[in-house]
């Protein structure tokens, strides 16, 4: 038996959740206290903590003789710009998807009622039929609400982020005028906020779910966490759509201001006089705030119904030992722990006094959280798992000690980090992969591009052989739980990651706020500085989402695989091939999707630009201002129209093969979607990130060698751009959305796959009954001539 009692499990749990919320409330205190609103201050005094964080006592704008009232506010007037359109299109994309959501969730009852034609009469357990479980009917509407609570809880997450990120931008910039420090502090706690809010909602809202669902259930684990699978559905569902539609919106509006503004205006970035720069800035929000913070709930939400699945039909399931069965819940409840020891680094510890330490002091989350996370994993190893219990392995149950549990976790732990610091390497402007591609633009934009593309390639390899080696050791000793547990173990560490994530777009917005406002030149290289470090944390976060993403899909596929009776698949047999086939095609598919609707939307986000320089007199020198809601308008409705193909393919994708082709064909396609997925997201994500930097590094001219590549303006410059301009769709709409669609399409598997395990494959069915009944009047026929033949002799 485990040391921890079932009780203190009860106990334990929601109270690191609660914890975790409460840390977030305070970080978020901390940061209001940041005015935005003008106030008569003091003179200045030399107290002892007068260098504190980079601090000095005078401010700049003082300094230069900026009149600090009407700068602070024009900060108040541009975040409240920036808030109402980014609150206005989520609103707006929730009642579109909300549509989508009540309709799907008719489909989960209709579908998984059906599979016992919605008998309310128990029926023999999947697994031991010997026992008797719960109606289908049950697994149906548990499951239907599970997909609702999921799907909710992914909205509440992503709007909630969107909110506090939006609330902290013109913070971030006011900061910046005390120093480096005080702002970099602004913007992490406010991304603080987001990632312990999300990680502790996931983890509560699930498992109230499960002591809900346990009033009804009783003793049958194995239909109640059946029926939590469609948590992961619903969390997924919405990701997708935030994601897709996120980042169709901030790229439109980011290609066509940086087309006309940069390329064809000579203009900074971000700055008031190009039209699409509000709309811009509200995209940062809700791509890579919204829409990151919901993917990752549902990477969480995945793994979480995943272990939880096989661990039911395992021995935890079968001997009921609660605690056991909760290991994965432990691993968060801990991971929340460890995060909030690891941000007071960030935030109070640790002193930020120079530019240069912002990117390592971000780096150091990400290590230090992983090093006490790894003792974390073995403590609730210890307490919480038997010394030796069974796994549930494709129909057969494998013996399992504790501390080989403990290793699955942690290779998937540090494998996180590995990817982290690889696609840092590759995305970084400090080191050569980079420096090579913004070399290249000496020669144009071709070059760029060829290099960019290269970069990308060869970005993929480490970050394959980490996720394969930890895919090896996880199954060798845990089969598809092992698995299962290393996703989690990955995503232990989501409160920091999260936060150091949603720090990017926080500095981006307090950027675009300094130029928009007119402040010095010195503040804006204070919030470039946050920004640059802020692009190459995002790359990491990317890394880590799409690496989580393929252990959660592998696992869903082990679990689908499982609970749809398959003993094995067999590539060489013809349904299951035309699956992987098709599987692989489907990242393809769906890439050209989103960067067509990236493209078509930019194209009238250029238009719309240009017709404003060209029509409003004034605008040019500064006199007029540009119609800046216009420009929102195109970026909402084009991303809102645009996402409903590509989420359309990758909803019914699982639905129609699975009705009509079968579940050997399903699985197929369930694992040649995830093996060419995996390769596009990372070299996607690493391409467009590389371009990015690329252009940032001629900008900083912060080396002697980016300097005889700039100055803003030169050749090298515009053709630094232009890749920048293609590797926006492809680091933030294509490559985080990809992710979302191995996931997704697997956990949909999972929940419709006693349907498919029943009714599936009708194509199939009727050829075979059709190749039964030429059989049958061939024998017939035969049957017939012989006694012919009988009788004429």
């Amino acid at each position: 038996m485990a040391l921890l009692s079932a009780l203190a499990t009860e106990i334990v749990i929601p109270v690191c959740a609660v914890v975790g919320i409460l840390f977030s409330l305070v970080q978020w205190l901390l940061v209001s206290r940041v005015k935005l609103a003008p106030e008569p201050r003091a003179p200045s005094s030399s107290s002892p903590n007068s260098n504190k964080n980079g601090y000095s006592d005078y401010l700049i704008e003082e300094e230069e003789g900026v009149n600090d009232q009407s700068v602070v506010a024009k900060c108040a007037e541009i975040q409240s710009a920036i808030s109402e359109g980014a609150t206005s299109f989520l609103f707006t994309e929730y009642q579109y998807v909300g549509v989508f959501m009540v309709a799907f969730a008719v489909l989960i009852f209709l579908f998984l009622g059906s599979v016992e034609s919605f008998s309310t009469q128990s029926q023999p357990c999947t697994y031991d039929p010997l026992k008797m479980c719960k109606p289908a009917l049950a697994t149906a509407a548990f499951s239907t609400v599970s997909f609702l609570l999921g799907a909710f809880t992914s909205v509440v997450s992503g709007f909630l982020g969107m909110k506090i990120a939006t609330y902290a931008n013109a913070r971030t910039t006011l900061e910046a005028r005390k120093g480096v420090g005080k702002a970099f502090i602004a913007a992490f706690r406010s991304g603080a906020v987001m990632g312990f809010l999300l990680a502790a909602n996931g983890l509560l809202v699930l498992y109230i779910a499960i002591n809900l669902f346990k009033l009804y259930y009783g003793n049958d684990w194995e239909g109640l966490f059946e029926a939590i699978t469609g948590y992961g559905l619903g969390g997924s569902s919405m990701a997708l759509f935030g994601r897709v539609g996120g980042g169709i919106y901030t790229k439109a509006a980011d290609v066509g201001a940086d087309l006309v503004g940069k390329v064809e205006r000579n203009i900074p970035e971000d700055d008031p006089r190009n039209p699409a720069v509000i709309a811009d800035n509200v995209g940062d929000n809700v791509g890579d705030i919204a829409g990151m913070g919901s993917d990752l709930f549902g990477s969480y939400a995945e793994s979480s119904c995943a272990a939880l699945v096989v661990a039911s039909i395992s021995s935890f399931g079968i001997e009921h030992d609660f605690t056991a069965m909760c290991y994965p819940l432990l691993i968060s409840s801990m991971g929340i722990l460890i995060c909030l020891i690891t941000t007071l680094f960030a935030t109070d510890f640790l002193e930020i006094k120079a530019v240069k330490e912002i990117e390592p002091a971000l780096k150091k989350q990400l290590i230090i959280s992983t090093i006490l996370m790894t003792v974390g994993i073995a403590i609730v190893s210890w307490i919480a798992l038997p010394s030796s219990f069974t796994i549930y392995n494709f129909g057969s149950q494998k013996v399992v000690k504790n501390w080989q549990l403990f290793l699955c976790v942690g290779v998937g732990l540090w494998a996180g980090l590995i990817i982290g610091f690889v696609t840092e390497y590759y995305t970084s402007n400090a080191y050569s992969p980079v420096q090579d591609v913004a070399d290249s633009c000496r020669t144009g934009a071709a070059t760029n591009v060829i290099f960019g593309l290269a970069l990308g390639y060869k970005s993929v390899i480490i970050p394959i052989f980490a996720i394969a080696i930890s895919i090896f050791v996880s199954f060798s000793f845990a089969a598809m739980y092992g698995i299962a547990v290393a996703a989690l173990g990955m995503l232990s560490t989501i409160a920091t990651g999260l936060a150091i994530d949603a720090y990017g777009p926080i500095s981006d917005n307090a950027g675009g706020i300094a130029e928009m406002a007119g402040m010095s030149h010195r503040i804006r290289e204070r919030t470039d500085a946050l920004d640059a470090a802020g692009n190459t944390t995002a790359a990491i976060g990317k890394g880590f989402a799409i690496g989580s993403a393929a252990l959660v899909s592998l696992a869903l596929f082990g679990a689908f695989v499982s609970r749809a009776a398959i003993s094995t698949v067999d590539v060489l047999t013809p349904k299951v091939f035309i699956g992987l086939l098709v599987g692989a095609m489907l990242p393809y598919w769906f890439s050209a999707m989103t960067m067509k609707s990236v493209g078509s939307a930019a194209l009238k986000m250029v238009e719309e630009v240009r017709r404003q320089f060209n029509s409003i007199p004034g605008l040019m020198e500064g006199h007029a201002k540009p119609d800046y809601a216009r420009c929102v308008k195109i970026s909402t409705d084009a991303s809102l129209k645009e996402m409903i193909p590509p989420g359309a393919l990758v909803m019914l994708t699982p639905l129609i093969v699975g009705t009509f082709f079968g579940v050997e064909t399903l699985s197929g396609v369930l694992a040649g979607s995830l093996v060419s997925g995996v390769q596009i997201a990372i070299s996607a994500s690493n391409t467009g990130g590389a371009w990015d930097n690329a252009k940032k590094y001629i900008e900083a001219g912060a080396s002697e060698h980016a300097r005889t590549l700039g100055p803003k303006g030169s050749e090298p410059h515009k053709a630094a751009v232009i890749g920048d301009t293609i590797g926006d769709p492809l680091k933030d709409t294509s490559g985080p959305s990809l992710n979302i669609l191995i996931k997704l399409m697997a956990v949909e598997s999972l929940v419709f796959a006693p349907f498919f395990a029943t009714h599936g494959g009708l194509l199939f069915k009727l050829l075979w009954q059709q190749h039964r009944h030429q059989l049958n009047l061939a024998s017939a026929s035969i049957s017939v001539l012989v006694l012919c033949s009988f009788s004429d002799s």
